[in-house]
């Protein structure tokens, strides 16, 4: 089924699937359901039809290196890694949340490790707040509507008080997950601009919270926005270094 997705038709309907898989309509849709909660296909709601899911990048880890993002962004991980002393990963947005597609683990005996195609939510983590602060108003009230759920005592869920934190997110040009999504991890994470100055990627740093204060994310987060730069420049992006950050 999967298979029967290609370039040139990327979205099918059920009714095409099911004639090109030779099953009934049904099967085919309750397979869908399956293929869909574990996000290897995603539906288009407007349509009902479907295309193939980021999830299929959990399958195929030893495939990732042939993406072009990962492959450029590599080098620069293991630099900030290196520099940073914390463990650095790469995102990519799918469906209102960040996926991570690569990771350097850091020096540290305590570290954090996500795996990769594990999924963050946009709202709580730094990836998914980065991406959420350059995404077109459309997709940002889609994300809105679905609610912004509480995981631990230091989750944004005023919608206000977010987009505040997106505007800030725009103005420094990294965001900062100061217990959001786990009281015991921070995270800081910049954009990765492609050659159309679309947002591509993140690069995130994470790191144990008992060990990054206020006053260390402040140092962190200029060298995670510098290394996200870098690998813009090397995809092809025009990055002016003005005051306030970017372009």
């Amino acid at each position: 089924m999967l298979k029967g997705f290609t370039r040139e038709e990327p979205v099918l309907g059920v009714n095409e699937i099911s004639r090109r898989v030779g099953v009934h309509k049904s099967t085919a849709s309750r397979i869908l359901a399956t293929l869909e909660e574990a996000h290897l296909v995603e539906r288009d709601a407007p349509t009902g039809k479907y295309r193939l899911g980021v999830g299929i990048l959990a399958l195929s880890g030893p495939l990732l290196a042939n993406m072009n993002v990962r492959d450029t962004a590599r080098p620069y991980l293991e630099q900030l890694a290196e520099s940073a002393g914390e463990t650095i990963g790469l995102s990519v947005w799918s469906d209102g949340e960040a996926i991570n597609v690569d990771q350097i683990l850091g020096p540290g005996a305590v570290k954090h490790i996500a795996p990769l195609g594990a999924r963050f939510r946009a709202h709580s983590s730094s990836s998914g707040k980065t991406f959420m602060a350059y995404a077109v108003p459309e997709e940002v009230d889609e994300i809105l509507a679905l609610g912004l759920p509480r995981l631990t005592e230091r989750t944004i869920v005023d919608r206000d008080a977010l987009m505040a934190d997106l505007r800030r997110v725009r103005r420094l040009g990294y965001a900062v997950n100061d217990g959001e999504a786990s009281l015991e991890t921070v995270g800081i994470a910049a954009p990765v601009r492609g050659s159309q100055d679309e947002v591509v990627a993140a690069v995130t740093l994470s790191a144990p919270r008992y060990r990054t204060p206020p006053e260390r994310i402040a140092r962190l987060g200029p060298l995670v926005k510098e290394t996200a730069a870098e690998v813009s420049k090397r995809l092809g992006y025009v990055w002016l270094d003005m005051e306030g950050g970017g372009t």
